[in-house]
Formats: structure tokens, C-alpha cells, sequence
């Protein structure tokens, strides 16, 4: 000091030594000032951070602006929050301070075993000088920033632990201060608010879309329904409000134990398998089929053999059930890694009830509309019973009467010939009628044409085709595949060695009989040396206790004849 403050700390009766320690005073308290000053600051940067992280209910970004605030609150280089999965282990990592490519050069994300697993064994503020000198280090893999100082502190929500806040490397000091801890604790109290308030609007935000898809497909179940295009709307709606890979419904067939996949609404690059069946014994559904309810599994890949690679993350496996009927499956697969959320395993209950819902209808509709078709069909047999044949009857007596009286005989032989015609006309009408009675869905005609017209390809023309007698109704489920395999056989075998020009094929039941008879005009054939598929038709035959032969037609051809009896 100058003389002049010399003499003027002298005049109040300050000795040197007390001026000296008036100075410490002085200067203490403008430190003091200075911390308040800086607190003040902090303080106001925390409550800024406050506001921040709690104006933004994404998750995502509430979790990235989290760890920015840390960083800058307690003046960290690096920052990072790890999400805590079902497994205890961090399921999620957000960093912030390492570019993206050195971020990209580290790989994998750490899986919290190490010192960073601390925090989750013991959820509780960490604060080191040197976390590589902790005996719980592991190193730091390569292309890694070198770290030292390190605070951490976990995340709560409510009373759970959703995660935890890791800092490092404190600028412009050798390590975290216990003022960086409380702001850092401070800061994890409000962030877990926020992370709550995130996840209460999302799951708030996926109840409104699978509740705005459930009255979609209400609506479509409200009109006429097609059993496949509500099937397809139901797993594309359950695939997407879901964030799922794949989604597949099962439809399930109790006799044959097999289970059909009638859609499969699968993410961009997925394979297709719809129409795949599989038997039930040889996949991991038949627990969902014996009434547990939900079935997860933990890779769809591995639940069944599929035809194709599939390669998925977790799956949810829902019972399609109405009035106590299990119809099939609903599979709602994720994409791997991820886990589906609890909120959707109940919606997909609804959504699998609604699907249910759907095979009811598309079943009620079809069976509402067979049943108009054999009232229609019941009424046409019936005018031709007892219309149309009564009238042909009476017609054929006249004319039986009338060859009577007739001079001529060649008047006599052409009434009797019309008489003929009459009666073929009346057994065929006849036939119409036993067809005409049953069940719409027995086409078994209609497959035998389909039969007939294909093979026009191969042989360069149309077959002849004569079908006689209720053959729709006569003829037994189980022999219509060896029927139908005859048929393409016999025109299988005219195509390529026959030569011929034309084909005649008669299909006929009668007196307790399935009789099929193949004649061309080709080349001909020995029976003696029928081998490959015509062995086969023998021995198809021979099931049923029929009979199986061919011989030369004339003047040139093969005769085939299949016969068994019913």
C-alpha cells in the first residue's frame, strides 16, 4: 500500500497484522460472492435445462436432450444415458461429444458389465477421479476417446430405475466436484419426470392407433365381408401400429392336424408364406392351440420349418377364438432385438378377436348364401319333377299311341326313335335333379371339366366329354382324387404317345358304380405291357375292389376303362 493508505488505515487503529487479515476478509467474501454469483448461473441453467427436456414428449429426443443438458450443466466432454432392459443390461446407449464416425469405428454398445454396470447393481450417485483405475475396468475398446473422470447417477421413474446418466472427462478441472454431483442428481430427478411424461404420451399415442385400427376393421366388419381381405386388413393394421416385422394368420384344420397360413403382411425385404402349411405335431404353436392364450417366442425362425428363412426378433403368438371356436393363429412377429410392448399384448387379443370375428361372418355369409342357392336349386328340381318330366311322360305315351296307329313302318320306327329320345331326355333331366339337390359345394362336374379342358393344351384339341348319373352326389370324398387322377393320366398318356385326333371321355354312375371310360383313335397300345402311371390307375383300382383294363379300340386307339364301385 501507499503511504497515504498507510496513514489513513493508521488514523482507525489498525495495526499492519489486522490490516492483513481484514484483506483475507475482504477477499474471501468476494469469492463467496463469486460461488453465489456462479450458482446463481447454474442454477438458472438448470432450471433452463428443466424446461427443455420437459417440453418435448418424444422419447427418443427427450433421452438426446437429456444428456446435451448434462454435459453443459457440469461442464463434461463426454456425456451418455444407458436404458436399462428386461435383462439388466443396457438395452439402449444415446451418447453425445463423439462424432458419428468415430462412434461408427467403436462398434457394438456396451452392455454395462463393467464399471458402468456399478450404477445398476447399485443404483446410486458415482462420483471417481480415474475410472480406469477402477478394479472393475475393463479397458475401453479401440478407436474409444481416452476418459477419466467420471460421474454418474441413475434415472428413476416412479420406482423404477429406467436408467442411468454417465459423464466423463470434467473440462478445466482434474475431476467432478460434489457441486457437479448435486446438479447432475438434480437434473436426473427432473429427466426422470420427463422420461415418464415420453413414455405416458406414447403409450397414450399407440392406444389411439390401435384403437383408431380396431374401428376400421369394425367398419368393415359392419358391411358384406370378404373372409381374405378382413384377414389382410387386420394383420397389416396389427403389423403396423405394433412397429412389427411380420404378421401372419394361421388357420387351423383339426382333422388334418395342419395349420395354413391364409395371410402374411410382411416389412419391405421379408419373404411371403402365405398359403404354407404346416403340420401342427412339427411346430411350437400347439400350446396356443390347447387353449394357454398368449405364446411368445423368442425367434418365429425356430418355430416351425418354414420353406423358406425367416428371420425375425421375438413373436406373439393369440388364439383366434369366437363362441368357444378356436378358428387358427394370430402371429405378430418384431424385428430382432426388439421386444414387444406390454400395452400391445392385450390390443392384440382384440385384434385377434376381431379376426375371429371375420372367419364368423365370412362362414355366416356363405352358408346365408348356399342356402338361398339350394332353395333356388330345390325349386328348379321340383318344377322339372313335376313339370317338365310329367309333361316329356305324357308326350312319349301319346307317341307310343300314335306308332300304333301308324300305316307305315318307317313312320312306326322314327316314333319309336323319338320315344327313345324322349326317355334320354328324362333320364338326363333326371340326373340334373340329383345334382340339383346337392350341396352347392360338391362340384365335383365342374372339376371334371376343368380336367377335360386343360388337356386341350397338350393334344391340339378339345376332348369329347359325356358325364351320366348323379355324380356329384354319388360319389364318395375320398375316391374323387383317384377319379381325378384316372382322368389325367389317361389324357396324359393320349397326349404323348397316342397321336391322336380325337378323344372321348365318359364319366358314369349307376347301379352302385363309378365307371370312366378313355377312347382315342391314336396309335394303340398292348395292354400286356401297360407300365408307369397306367400301373398306378391299376392299382388305384384295385383299392376300391374295382377294375382296371386296356385293350386296342377299333378300328384303331386305346380303350381305357376304370371302374370301381361305390
Amino acid at each position: 500500500m501507499s503511504g497515504r493508505d498507510d496513514e489513513s488505515w493508521s488514523s482507525l487503529g489498525l495495526s499492519p497484522l489486522s490490516r492483513a487479515a481484514l484483506d483475507e476478509l475482504l477477499q474471501e467474501l468476494l469469492d463467496r460472492i463469486g460461488d453465489v454469483v456462479a450458482s446463481r448461473e447454474r442454477l438458472r441453467a438448470l432450471l433452463g435445462a428443466v424446461v427443455a427436456i420437459g417440453g418435448d414428449l418424444e422419447l427418443r429426443s427427450v433421452l438426446s436432450r437429456i444428456v446435451e443438458a448434462a454435459c453443459a450443466l457440469v461442464g463434461a466432454r463426454y456425456g451418455a444415458l444407458g436404458v436399462i432392459g428386461p435383462d439388466r443390461t443396457l438395452a439402449e446407449f444415446i451418447t453425445h461429444g463423439i462424432p458419428p464416425e468415430l462412434h461408427a469405428k467403436i462398434g457394438d454398445l456396451p452392455h454395462g458389465r463393467g464399471v458402468l454396470g456399478l450404477l445398476i447393481e447399485d443404483p446410486r450417485p458415482l462420483r471417481m477421479p480415474d475410472i480406469t483405475k477402477h478394479p472393475r475396468s475393463y479397458g475401453f475398446p479401440p478407436h474409444h476417446p481416452p476418459m477419466h473422470s467420471f460421474l454418474g447417477t441413475p434415472i428413476r421413474t416412479r420406482d423404477q430405475i429406467f436408467g442411468n446418466l454417465y459423464l466423463a472427462e470434467k473440462q478445466g478441472a482434474a475431476e467432478f466436484t460434489d457441486d457437479d454431483e448435486q446438479i447432475a442428481v438434480a437434473l436426473a430427478a427432473a429427466a426422470g419426470v420427463a422420461v415418464d411424461n415420453a413414455r405416458l404420451y406414447a403409450t397414450a399415442n399407440r392406444r389411439g392407433q390401435w384403437l383408431s385400427a380396431t374401428a376400421e376393421i369394425t367398419n368393415v366388419l359392419l358391411g358384406q365381408v370378404n373372409r381374405t381381405s378382413a384377414l389382410t386388413l387386420v394383420a397389416r393394421r396389427a403389423r403396423e401400429v405394433a412397429a412389427a416385422q411380420l404378421a401372419l394368420v394361421l388357420l387351423a384344420d383339426e382333422d388334418a392336424g395342419e395349420l395354413t397360413v391364409e395371410v402374411c403382411d410382411a416389412a419391405d425385404g421379408q419373404p411371403t408364406l402365405a398359403g404354407t402349411v404346416l403340420p401342427v405335431g412339427e411346430t411350437a404353436f400347439a400350446a396356443a392351440l390347447s387353449g394357454a392364450g398368449h405364446v411368445e417366442f423368442a425367434d418365429l425362425g425356430k418355430a416351425a420349418a418354414w420353406p423358406v428363412p425367416v428371420a425375425t426378433g421375438p413373436a406373439v403368438v393369440t388364439p383366434l377364438e369366437a363362441d368357444d371356436v378356436l378358428h387358427g393363429l394370430l402371429v405378430v412377429a418384431q424385428p430382432a432385438g426388439q421386444a414387444a410392448q406390454p400395452d400391445d399384448l392385450a390390443m392384440l387379443r382384440t385384434f385377434a378377436g376381431q379376426a375371429a370375428l371375420a372367419l364368423e361372418r365370412a362362414r355366416a355369409q356363405d352358408e346365408r348364401e348356399q342356402l338361398v342357392v339350394l332353395e333356388d336349386r330345390e325349386r328348379i328340381a321340383r318344377d322339372l319333377h313335376d313339370v317338365v318330366i310329367q309333361r316329356l311322360f305324357a308326350t312319349g305315351l301319346h307317341l307310343q299311341t300314335a306308332a300304333q296307329l301308324a300305316v307305315k313302318p318307317e313312320i312306326s320306327q322314327r316314333i319309336a326313335g323319338a320315344v327313345d329320345d324322349l326317355d334320354t331326355t328324362i333320364r338326363d333331366i333326371r340326373a340334373a335333379i340329383f345334382e340339383l339337390r346337392t350341396p352347392a359345394s360338391a362340384a365335383l362336374r365342374s372339376e371334371i371339366r376343368d380336367l377335360v379342358a386343360e388337356a386341350a393344351g397338350p393334344l391340339g384339341f378339345r376332348p369329347e366329354l359325356r358325364l351320366v348319373g348323379p355324380i356329384d352326389s354319388a360319389v364318395p370324398d375320398n375316391m374323387r382324387p383317384d377319379l381325378a387322377a384316372v382322368i389325367r393320366e389317361a389324357l396324359s398318356n393320349a397326349a404323348r404317345h397316342a397321336q391322336a385326333t380325337c378323344v372321348r371321355v365318359t364319366v358314369e354312375v349307376g347301379e352302385g358304380q363309378l365307371s370312366v371310360h378313355i377312347i382315342d383313335d391314336g396309335v394303340g397300345t398292348d395292354g400286356d405291357q401297360a407300365r408307369g402311371g397306367l400301373v398306378n390307375l391299376r392299382e388305384r383300382a384295385a383299392r376300391y375292389g374295382g377294375a382296371f383294363r386296356v385293350s386296342r379300340a377299333e378300328p384303331t386307339g386305346t380303350d381305357i376303362s376304370w371302374s370301381a364301385p361305390i
